[in-house]
């Protein structure tokens, strides 16, 4: 495992820098996709986001998950664990979190976010393919997929599906939020590319709604 560089913009505001707590959810910023697609980003949502991710590395229990390609059997690029439905998460500011979303996004997305899904990057080998969140009702209803990253900044990646070259391009570590939402899993896809300049580890946490993966 890779060593977590802090991020000093994680400490300016605090003389606690390993205090865990959420900022407000003021400043989201809105980018229109097109096909009727958006992301929402807040940089630095978190702060103790460092002390969180050293936190979850340590007591998640990581699962290595392999996939059928092809003819072939291969380990899936990432550690995985997902939390379904009522069950507890790893730490008291995630649950907070996901309330906190659920209560800012109510009106525009009619029902809370309930599951979440967490992905440790070892370093920048570890990668996820292009692809939309459109198992269940996402493959043909419009919600929305908010992302908390922690750790080591990687750049999460749209294109229009269907393929072409990436149309937009987002640095996420270190407590920065995204929220995809509108058309977004259906008409867009997402990806974190490998990356030869990337040493350090990352954490994504995605918040998803009920029979949304």
């Amino acid at each position: 495992m890779a060593h977590l560089q802090g991020s000093l913009f994680d400490q300016v505001d605090t003389d606690r820098p390993d205090e865990i707590r959420l900022r407000p959810l003021t400043g989201l910023a809105r980018t229109a996709l097109g096909r009727g697609a958006w992301i929402d980003v807040l940089p630095g949502w978190l702060a103790g986001a460092d002390a969180l991710f050293a936190e979850l590395e340590r007591t998640v229990p990581w699962q290595a998950e392999r996939r059928r390609m092809y003819d072939n059997t291969v380990d899936v690029p990432r550690l995985q664990c997902f939390y379904r439905e009522g069950e507890h998460l790893p730490h008291p500011v995630l649950t907070e979190a996901r309330e906190a979303l659920g209560q800012h996004y109510r009106d525009e997305l009619g029902e809370p976010f309930v599951t979440a899904g967490l992905c440790l990057y070892r370093d920048g080998r570890d990668s996820v393919a292009w692809h939309g969140d459109r198992t269940g009702r996402s493959s043909h209803q419009d919600t929305m997929v908010a992302i908390l990253a922690l750790g080591t900044p990687r750049d999460l990646v749209l294109r229009p599906r269907g393929g072409g070259p990436t149309a937009l391009r987002r640095p996420l570590g270190h407590g920065d939020l995204l929220i995809m939402g509108g058309s977004c899993q259906r008409t867009w896809e997402h990806a974190i590319p490998k990356s030869a300049h990337v040493a350090g580890p990352r954490i994504s946490v995605q918040f998803r709604t009920r029979g949304v993966r």
